[in-house]
């Protein structure tokens, strides 16, 4: 009875606070959402209200346009669309096609099945066999677009598919190709007196992981055990011909429906078995394919109407002045009011790639790792940036270029190749936009490696805030830059 009345007197007490003309304040020690030590996290809203401006930048782009020319477009890019569609659709459907021609019939058929020693195993004829092919098909298919004089529009789509699909056909050839190797050590120790019985090397992995394996793959090492024991070597073979999740086991996995499955995956990096969710989710489905169209159309309003007109200015303006000063100051104020859209497009450009595109493709296959980026925003440096910004193209370099031939060439001269060979692929995608060769896309890759040297100095390592608007101000003004420079030489808009 004596709580009883103890709480009654505690909730009459209570109707009295919220009587007083003054109630208490519930003061305590804490900080604000925005705050770095802050353990909020839900800024959904925030991203809704991005949406909500680009509409409302987009509809009143189209009310001015109405008003001033009686449509709601500008015809320059949206016309670019149509052109030759056809012709874009079959030839990226026969380069699909054309992965296959050689790598898959080379894995099932050839490499696998010569016995050990022979010319066509993949360590002598079937690996140089590959890249042979890889390299004229690149070239095939980055001239096609010249050959047939399309629009920029469809060669920017094209080249970047066949980018993607080159890092596709590289990865799968290639771990295949280890896995038949790795076969024929494992059938060769039934005569132990006669087999290799060196360590079995792993192939680099992916992701990270706590396990020995891992660690052993991951840092491209190529030591799996220290024990020349038949029985220990036996299992290291057989846990690298077998999947991580335990379910395939090589040469299980070389099947035209496994390599077609791989094609539409959102991974660059080939793996014999990958983690799946139970059912496509339908509705996620459909707003990531309604998202990639509204985010194109958001990108091409953006080009048309903030983009284009600066630069057409900004060349009749260089055109007509003869002084120096003044074409600098030319060249400084289209700069600046490029940089705000530059943005835009850019976030615009991430968030089609690799939140609705790769997310969609995720949905479809029921992909379960849906990891394409982290929180580049945050970035401090070029380094992190480059690990976090695109997550696929990362891990491809980090597996394929970088644990490749670490063993080989060292750790320093296995990242200038790293970055070597991503800076000639910026460049191929940028001079096939602009259809000339400057290197500027190579130029701004490649000075990342001593940016990541100063970067990492003890005066300027550690200042979170400051390296981060620094980065952002160096990224903006960089792609604001070389897209102008880009434009300005004569890139075709029709």
């Amino acid at each position: 009875m004596q709580c009883l009345s103890s709480a009654r007197r505690q909730v009459r007490a209570e109707q009295q606070q919220r009587r007083r003309l003054f109630p208490p304040t519930d003061f305590a020690h804490r900080v604000s959402h925005f705050d770095p030590t802050s353990d909020y996290r839900d800024f959904h809203g925030f991203f809704n209200l991005f949406w909500i401006g680009l509409a409302i930048m987009a509809i009143t782009t189209m009310l001015r346009n109405i008003k001033d020319t009686g449509s709601p477009f500008r015809a320059r890019i949206w016309t670019l669309f149509t052109v030759k569609l056809w012709h874009l659709a079959v030839a990226d459907l026969l380069m699909v096609a054309s992965t296959a021609i050689v790598t898959v019939p080379l894995q099932i058929s050839v490499v696998r099945r010569v016995p050990a020693g022979s010319f066509w195993t993949w360590a002598r004829g079937g690996m140089a066999l590959q890249s042979v092919y890889q390299v004229a098909w690149l070239v095939f298919w980055v001239a096609v677009p010249f050959a047939l004089d399309w629009a920029w529009t469809s060669q920017v789509f094209l080249l970047l598919h066949t980018m993607v699909l080159l890092m596709k056909m590289h990865s799968y050839a290639f771990y295949n190709g280890h896995l038949s190797e790795t076969e024929k050590r494992l059938t060769a120790l039934d005569n132990p007196n006669t087999a290799d019985r060196a360590p079995a090397y792993l192939y680099p992995t992916v992701t990270k992981s706590s396990s020995s394996a891992s660690q052993s793959g991951s840092s491209s090492s190529a030591t799996a055990t220290n024990s020349n024991d038949i029985s220990d070597l036996r299992s290291a073979l057989a846990r690298e011909l077998t999947s991580p999740m335990g379910n395939v086991t090589y040469p299980h996995n070389l099947t035209w429906a496994n390599h077609i499955d791989f094609l539409l995956c959102p991974t660059l990096c080939y793996e014999i078995e990958y983690p799946r969710l139970p059912r496509i989710d339908w509705p996620k489905l459909a707003s990531k394919i309604v998202a990639t169209f509204g985010c194109i159309f958001l990108l091409t309003v953006t080009s048309e109407e903030f983009i284009l007109p600066v630069l057409d200015d900004a060349s009749r303006r260089l055109a007509a002045t003869p002084s120096t000063t003044d074409a600098l100051l030319t060249l400084a104020e289209t700069v600046s009011w490029l940089l705000f859209p530059f943005m835009v497009s850019f976030l615009l450009t991430f968030l089609v790639i690799f939140e609705y595109i790769l997310g969609a493709f995720a949905e479809m296959t029921r992909f379960a790792d849906r990891h394409f980026y982290s929180d580049w925003w945050n970035s401090t440096d070029w380094l992190e940036f480059s690990r976090e910004w695109n997550v696929p193209v990362y891990s491809f370099l980090r597996r394929h270029v970088y644990g490749a031939s670490r063993p080989h060439i060292g750790k320093v001269n296995a990242t200038v190749i790293t970055f070597l060979v991503s800076a000639i692929g910026h460049e191929i995608v940028m001079a096939c936009i602009a259809k000339k060769i400057r290197g500027y896309g190579f130029v701004c890759q490649m000075m990342q490696l001593p940016l990541m040297v100063v970067q990492q100095l003890p005066a300027v390592k550690g200042r979170a805030t400051t390296n981060n608007v620094i980065f952002w101000c160096s990224m903006i003004l960089g792609l604001s830059m070389v897209g102008f420079f880009r434009f300005s030489e004569g890139m075709s808009l029709d």
